[in-house]
């Protein structure tokens, strides 16, 4: 299970955001309207311009990436999950994709002891990454969930390769 033997057939990923207006916290030199609680439609400083920068540095090595920038959270919060599959199903009708990445954003709230970073070589501190795989379990029918671990798992090995714990 845990052996990342994956092959990816084409060069299509998808990135989209179910919570596209997730923002992050407005500084003096970062500020923005807020649309509600750490959220805004100014997609500058939301999750979607993280999906921005992945889809910049993935298709610097030639893969095809589709990003989709709708908001499925807004103005409702609510259904902002079926908004977002029907969205990639449409995508996937016409653009056929091995890879497909909804990103989000991890809030903290106001805990002080919690810090999800990770210091990359002497100055710069970048966030971890989590990635969430469901199951066949709880009785949602979920055939390739062990691929989607497979993924996750190789490109953990990935990331530590590339910038080995420091602590």
């Amino acid at each position: 299970m845990l052996t990342p033997d994956i092959t990816i057939e084409n060069k299509n990923i998808v990135l989209f955001h179910t919570h596209s207006c997730e923002s992050y916290t407005s500084s003096d030199a970062y500020t923005y309207t807020a649309t509600g609680n750490y959220r805004t439609t100014d997609l500058n400083f939301t999750v979607t311009r993280v999906g921005t920068e992945l889809e910049n540095q993935l298709k610097q090595y030639n893969y095809n990436v589709i990003h989709n920038t709708d908001y499925h959270d807004y103005p409702a919060y609510n259904g902002s999950y079926t908004r977002s599959l029907k969205t990639v199903e449409n995508i996937l009708q016409t653009t056929p994709s091995d890879i497909i990445i909804d990103v989000h954003r991890d809030a903290i709230g106001s805990r002080s002891d919690y810090a999800p970073t990770v210091k990359i070589g002497e100055n710069d501190i970048a966030a971890q990454i989590m990635f969430v795989i469901g199951t066949n379990a709880g009785g949602l029918w979920h055939p390739n969930w062990n691929q989607n671990l497979k993924f996750a798992i190789k490109i953990q090995e990935k990331a530590e390769e590339m910038y080995p714990r420091t602590i």
